[in-house]
Parts: C-alpha cells; structure tokens; sequence
C-alpha cells in the first residue's frame, strides 16, 4: 500500500536518508512516492501537487543525489515564479545536501545585488534555483552556461506562464542541451501548460494526486452569505470574535486587496497588503513583518502569495471565492500545517458564488458548512469573557500588587463600596468597545437587514463615531473612494484633540502614498496602533498625520531611518 512506503524503498543514497531524516521527514507524500524513483531513472516528469503536499522534495532529493561533487559547473536548474518560492526551495535543496559533500546551491532572483551572484555563481555551484528574469539576466551576461546542466525543472509553471514568463522559458528551454531531464510541476493543468510539455518534453510520466487527497483534513471549510457593501463588517467581526493572532485574506485583484487592507486598519487591525505591484524590498518587509507577528493579517492576490510557508496561520478568508477550484485548494493549505488545526472562511455573494460554491463543493469532494454571522450580543459577550481572563490574569501578578492597592485604598475612602469600585473600573474597560458595537447593530445576512447607507441619522452617526481617539471621520477617509489619499482640511484648525500632536511629512500625492500607507508605517515600525493614529491630510508635495503627543518624539526619531512605499521619510513637528 501507498502508505506503507518508507524512503529507504525509493532508491535514494545512504547520504540523502540521513539528511530526510533530520528533517523530520518519516514516510514519502504520495507525489514523492511517485515521483522521486522516476526522476533518478532519468524520466522527464509532469507532477500536479500544491503547497502543503511536499512537492519540493519531490524533485529536491533526486536531484541532489544525482548531482557529480567532484564538478562544480551548474548540472540542475530550477526556475519559480517568485523570489519568496526561490529562496524557500533553494534552502530546501541546502538541507537535503546536508551529508553530501561538496554539493553547492545558490538562489538567483532580482532585487538583490547582481554583483553578489556573480560572484558566487564564479565560484561554481551544481544546482541553480533562480526566478525566469534574473536567470535570463546572467545568461546574457555569461555567468550562467547551460550546457553542463542534465535536469531543469519549472515549479509552479502554472504561475510562471500567469506572470508573463513563457517566453524567458522557452529561451532558456531551447538553449539547454538535448538530452536534458524536464520536469514541470504546477497545481493545474491548463493547456498552456500541456502546451509547453509537448513541446519541451520527450514521453513524461504524468504524476497526478487524485482530488480526494486535494484538501486538509485538519482545517475546518465554511462559508458565510454576505452581501457585497458588508464583507468589510463581517470579516471584521470574526477577526474580533474568534481572536485570530495570523490570517491570510484572499482577494482576487490588486485593488481589492489595497481596498480590504485600508479597511482593516481603519478598524485597528494590523494589514499588510501583498501583490504585484509592490517592489522586492517591500515584499521583504511585509513578510518579515507577517513571519515576525508584526502584522495580523497578510492581504495578498493568489500569484503574489505563491512561496509563502508559515507554519501558525490559523485562518484564511475567501474574501473573493476564487476563480479555480484548485486555487481554493492552492489557499486554504495556507493554514492547517504541521499537524495543526486551521479554518478557511469563503464570502459569498450572489446566486453566481452559489454556483460556483456548488462546482467547488462538487470538486473538493467535501461540503462547506453554511455559518450564521455573529451578532453584536456575541461580540459583547466575547469581549466579556475576555475581559474575566485579562482580570484573573492580572491578579495572578503579585509583583506590583501594593502600588495597586494603595489607589483601592483612596476609592473606598471616598466611601464607595468594592461593588460600585468594580462596577465603574468595568465601564472603564468596556464602556466605549460597548458603545461601538452597540452603535453597529445591523443584520450581516443576506437579504436580511439594511445596509449601513439605509440607516439615515444612525448610519451617519455610526460612521462618524468609529475608531475613537481622535480618529472622527477617519472611516469616511478610507471608504470615500473619490475623497481617499488626500482631502484638504478633514478637519477644521481649532478642532483636533488635545491630546494628538500634528506631524508634517515630506511625501505627498507626487509620491502615490495613501492613508494606508503612513499608518502602516508608523503602526509597523513604532508599535503604536493603528486605531491611535489620528487624522491624515495628503497634499501634493506633502501631508500631516496626527499622533497621540506621548508618542510623537518617538514617532519621529524611529520613523527617520525608514521609508514609506520605498521612498525616504523626514517627519517633524508641525508648526502650522
């Protein structure tokens, strides 16, 4: 049986055994199983697997048990779609050469310094795992020759051919040598794929895992019916209520995420925004933020979050349904990893997305569960429950219990009883997250309720109210679309809080910086929370942001050695 298989049965070197061994590696996924004795005998291989299934190893361990260590010219190439993918296979690759002396890999991408791969590529290295452009890079500059190379594999070729790549590829394919070994590996199989393999291919074995052992086990799958104008609401909603620490939010285009991680940190969630249009560097930053838990929610498009592997995430949200079945698959092993337990919620919207839930329903072999919103007593009764934990926690400090306890002694001197004490010290807590929830207490479901623009006064006064501390009409920057990034005078002179300091900044509209944009940077980089940074004013040249005065030396100070959006910041006092 296919699960009785051990690695010692593939045909893999004593060498290799030891170093799957240290990882922790005990029995082969079904596509290693499959894969790995057709590649050491030399096949060309077409492999459909995701993320999550171990199809890294599957071509990583024959090939560096077929590399020659007394030749140090390029004898494997692997090309990813992504630096992040890249970089993630390569450190793989360097694991499994563990024992095998005198094996060398390198990771060859943009957005780092070309003269620091030159020189190691001249120093000579086996295997090459690099992304398509930067390969092309240094084989136009004769760093890279090809051929000495015996096996190139492309790993998510889906995503490559998505990215534009398909012609690097085939100029790399066309000047490798003949008798080459060509691997594909991708999560589909759509035609331009088996267009390639046809191509480029001679007689592979074609290694599929069957659709049954597509999903996880170990993540709960449900769905909510939203309507369109309350995704916003109810993904917020459920941040709060489950008490998610890392998320991952799928949406299916570059302005959707810019529009859903504007939202989540007008509501004081910590968002990063991850896709395409962001450089190198940024990428870096937002995932060392997302891997460090300096940032709760990573926003990203389906492409942009290929060649993430982070073990915690306990959630991922369908804020879009995906386009493909198979990307709903390719999401959701996003969470549920390493042997713990994940949820994926799906929004969805309209008789289209029913249909669409039903093909993938059908696809996946498993039914969603249909789950009812929470409402705001829910939300109440969370915030509670929490807050007996936070007390029972705090009592259990006895550190600091006298400089405590000596203010008790001046409240019950002004003759009130420990009843009333503990009453107002709760109000203290709760009163103002109360006051907000009970301010938004509309139905989330589908067809049922009115929507936040139908409630008049109420709607209005709601919307005006969120996100105290300063922030008054900091949801109507974020969510009026033709009013976002840079109105003049959001807030009239004489009106802002006491308590808030104004900054000027030297980055403007010229610049393309967003609301967003300065409260992640400060959010991120001073730990101050995003729902305690105040008014924004975005002007052509310049812009002003409002932070609580306690923090303004420090904002200043840390936030000169940093960017925003890549471009040198100078913060300093307003003297306006």
């Amino acid at each position: 049986m296919e699960n009785e298989t051990l690695f010692s049965d593939l045909g893999i070197s004593a060498e290799i055994l030891q170093a799957v061994e240290d990882m922790g590696y005990t029995q082969p996924s079904p596509i290693q199983s499959q894969s790995i004795p057709l590649m050491l005998d030399g096949r060309d291989v077409i492999g459909q697997a995701q993320t999550g299934t171990g199809k890294t190893a599957s071509f990583g361990i024959p090939i560096v048990d077929m590399v020659d260590p007394t030749s140090n010219k390029p004898q494997a190439l692997i090309l990813c779609p992504t630096r992040e993918l890249a970089v993630q296979v390569e450190g793989e690759i360097t694991k499994l050469a563990k024992h095998k002396k005198g094996v060398y890999s390198t990771a060859i991408y943009g957005g780092e310094s070309i003269d620091r791969q030159i020189r190691t590529l001249k120093k000579g290295v086996q295997i090459i795992v690099g992304t398509p452009g930067r390969v092309m890079d240094h084989m136009k500059r004769g760093n890279i020759k090809l051929e000495t190379v015996k096996t190139i594999v492309l790993d998510e070729a889906d995503e490559m051919l998505d990215m534009g790549f398909r012609e690097d590829i085939e100029t790399v394919l066309n000047q490798m040598p003949e008798d080459r070994q060509t691997i594909f590996f991708s999560a589909t199989m759509a035609k331009p794929i088996m267009d390639l393999t046809k191509m480029y291919q001679s007689n592979p074995e074609i290694v599929k895992i069957v659709k049954k052992e597509l999903t996880v086990e170990n993540i709960s799958q449900v769905y909510y019916e939203v309507k369109p104008s309350l995704k916003m609401e109810l993904i917020t909603r459920l941040i709060n209520v489950h008490q998610f620490n890392l998320g991952v939010v799928f949406c299916n285009t570059k302005r959707v995420t810019d529009e859903v991680t504007e939202g989540l940190i007008a509501r004081g969630i910590t968002a990063e925004a991850l896709h395409g249009d962001l450089s190198q560097a940024q990428r870096d930053k937002v995932m060392n933020k997302f891997r460090k838990g300096h940032c709760s929610v990573l926003v990203a498009t389906d492409v942009a979050a290929r060649g993430i592997d982070v073990d915690n995430v306990e959630v991922v949200f369908n804020y879009d349904l995906p386009l493909d079945e198979e990307y709903y698959v390719h999401r959701i092993g996003r969470t549920g990893r390493a042997g713990r337990s994940g949820m994926a919620i799906s929004f969805i919207t309209g008789r289209k997305d029913i249909f669409r839930l039903k093909d993938l329903e059908r696809y996946i072999k498993t039914s969603l569960t249909k789950m009812t919103p929470p409402s705001v007593s829910e939300m109440i009764d969370q915030k509670k429950d929490q807050l007996v934990k936070d007390v029972n926690t705090s009592i259990s400090k006895e550190e600091d219990n006298q400089l405590f306890e000596s203010a008790l002694g001046q409240l019950l001197a002004e003759g009130l009883s420990m009843d009333q004490i503990a009453l107002g010290l709760v109000k203290l807590q709760m009163g103002n997250s109360i006051e907000e929830l009970s301010d938004m207490n509309f139905d989330l479901n589908l067809g049922s309720g009115r929507e936040r623009g139908e409630r008049g006064e109420r709607g209005g006064r709601g919307r005006e109210r969120f996100d105290k501390g300063g922030r008054k009409g900091g949801r109507d920057r974020f969510e009026r679309g033709g009013e976002r990034g840079g109105r003049k005078g959001s807030r009239e002179k004489g009106s802002r809080d006491a308590n808030m300091s104004r900054l000027f900044l030297n980055l403007g509209k010229k610049d393309r910086i967003r609301p967003n944009d300065i409260v992640g940077a400060i959010a991120g980089e001073t730990g101050i929370p995003g729902r305690q940074i105040g008014g924004i004013d975005i002007f052509d040249n310049f812009s002003f942001v409002d932070v609580p005065s306690k923090d303004a030396a420090h904002v200043i100070s840390v936030m000169k050695s940093n960017t925003i959006k890549g471009k040198p910041v100078n913060m300093e006092l307003s003297k306006g």
